[in-house]
């Protein structure tokens, strides 16, 4: 009796994938290629030069109108000290900055990165180069961060400099009462700055998540800023009650504690926790969405 036999099967070995001698992905777009690449464009330099020029606006304003404040009533703010000091100028400008003003730059440069590529139709081309995906995104999105946050420095340090040459060096005035001493006022205003960075973090994400999705520059920075408005006006409804404190917006002044004799942190640490919460949400759900699109521009 005859006995059947499987024929055997044959697999046939991987085909190895063929890399260029000396190829790394890490190595692929640097950020400082990057980094030129954006400094070069038109858009960084005409939003550096706003920004480097509103100090002098703010200046110029106070010299025509005279002394800020004594309209007010008997309420007193930030504004009313404004041409006290040189650090009082430069916190000035950053309260009126940070409601709108310092949303755009961080729009910008955070959803104008990738959009821009897939506009020029050069994004297959960094894509076949090869850069890997995550890799590409990862340099844009540093790029972007860093020079959001440039541009943040930028606005104190310009307004710091225009301020003492106008009112002098000398402590920054409280509004309520007191003054803290040169030293810590600068210091006070590192914490300022970085804390208006992190605050700014969803606008970031917003912006960076829609600039993948979207071949539209102008759509993914104008979404990310108009996103941002809806935050202030939601914020601006006090029927929301507690619900108001799941609202990045909701937090973006709470640096003010911090100009205070002895400084009050909990409103920055709960801010900060909302906004990087929600940042990282937006940043995850970008690479995830561009490891997957079809790029074909």
């Amino acid at each position: 009796m005859s006995t059947l036999t499987e024929p055997a099967q044959h697999t046939e070995p991987p085909v190895p994938v063929a890399t260029a001698s000396g190829y790394r992905a890490s190595r692929t777009l640097p950020l400082r290629v990057e980094l030129a690449r954006q400094l070069k464009r038109r858009r960084t330099l005409v939003m550096g030069a706003i920004l480097g020029a509103l100090p002098f606006v703010l200046a110029i304003a106070f010299a025509i109108g005279g002394e800020p404040g004594g309209e007010g009533g008997n309420r007193i703010n930030l504004m009313d000290t404004a041409t006290a000091s040189g650090a009082n100028f430069a916190a000035v400008n950053l309260f009126v900055s940070a409601g709108f003003l310092l949303v755009v730059p961080v729009a910008l440069f955070c959803g104008d990165t990738v959009a821009s590529e897939a506009s020029w139709a050069s994004l297959r081309y960094l894509l076949a180069a090869p850069v890997p995906r995550a890799r590409l995104l990862w340099s844009k999105l540093v790029v972007g961060l860093g020079l959001s946050l440039a541009a943040m420095v930028l606005l104190p340090v310009v307004a710091l400099v225009v301020g003492t040459a106008a009112y002098g060096w000398g402590p920054l005035e409280i509004p309520t009462g007191g003054a803290l001493d040169a030293g810590t006022a600068a210091q006070r205003l590192v914490v300022i700055v970085g804390y208006v960075f992190v605050s700014q973090l969803v606008t970031a994400g917003l912006a960076f998540w829609l600039s993948t999705k979207t071949d539209a520059p102008l759509g993914a920075v104008g979404g990310a800023v108009g996103l941002t408005i809806v935050g202030n006006v939601l914020d601006a409804v006090t029927a929301l009650g507690d619900w108001r404190d799941f609202l990045p917006a909701h937090w973006q002044f709470a640096w003010a504690d911090a100009i205070q004799p002895t400084p009050e942190y909990s409103g920055m640490i709960q801010g900060t926790a909302v906004s990087v919460t929600y940042a990282v949400v937006l940043f995850a759900l970008a690479f995830r969405g561009f490891a997957g699109k079809d790029v074909v521009s």
